[in-house]
């Protein structure tokens, strides 16, 4: 019932707040309460990316081996391998950094009127003569066969000069 989201609730928030204590008690609570070790672990998943990001990508890495570590082995033996998970990303430095990003992303999609920005003709596959006659691909810099990387706008031209990754006004 609701106990069911308020526990899963309760162990995101003490792995945000870096409690690896309180961590461990929920996730005990909820496993030795008969909950599903696999929702736990897509919990963390989550958790790995959503709360943790870029500030330590290797938990996303440790999130998915500890759901496919829980699959193969199931309970009880795979209670050790989310408690190891849960400590990690309540010792784990915190960013939110990338889930923003995002949000704002699909922030501009909702927000745009009409049609959306085409994609700008450098960036087009040319995979026939006709499509390279109109244009595709032309003036594209392929970046792995210069040193360093190079001057290209990757955006459409209406949104040239967004940065994503900027605060937002809420």
């Amino acid at each position: 019932g609701e106990e069911h989201y308020n526990c899963i609730s309760a162990l995101h928030k003490s792995m945000r707040g870096s409690d690896e204590n309180a961590s461990l008690y929920w996730l005990a609570r909820m496993l030795e309460g008969g909950e599903d070790p696999l929702y736990v672990a897509r919990r963390l998943v989550r958790f790995a990316s959503e709360d943790i990001g870029l500030a330590d990508p290797l938990a996303l890495t440790q999130a998915v081996a500890a759901y496919q570590g829980c699959h193969f082995i199931g309970m009880p033996e795979c209670e050790v391998i989310l408690a190891q998970c849960v400590v990690y990303f309540a010792r784990a430095p915190k960013s939110i950094e990338v889930y923003r990003a995002y949000n704002n992303v699909k922030e501009c999609l909702r927000m745009h009127k009409g049609p959306l920005p085409p994609v700008p003709l450098h960036l087009r596959n040319a995979p026939t003569r006709l499509m390279k006659n109109l244009g595709y691909g032309k003036g594209y810099k392929y970046n792995p066969m210069y040193k360093e990387p190079v001057e290209q706008d990757y955006l459409p031209e209406e949104l040239k000069g967004t940065d994503f990754f900027k605060e937002r006004e809420t």
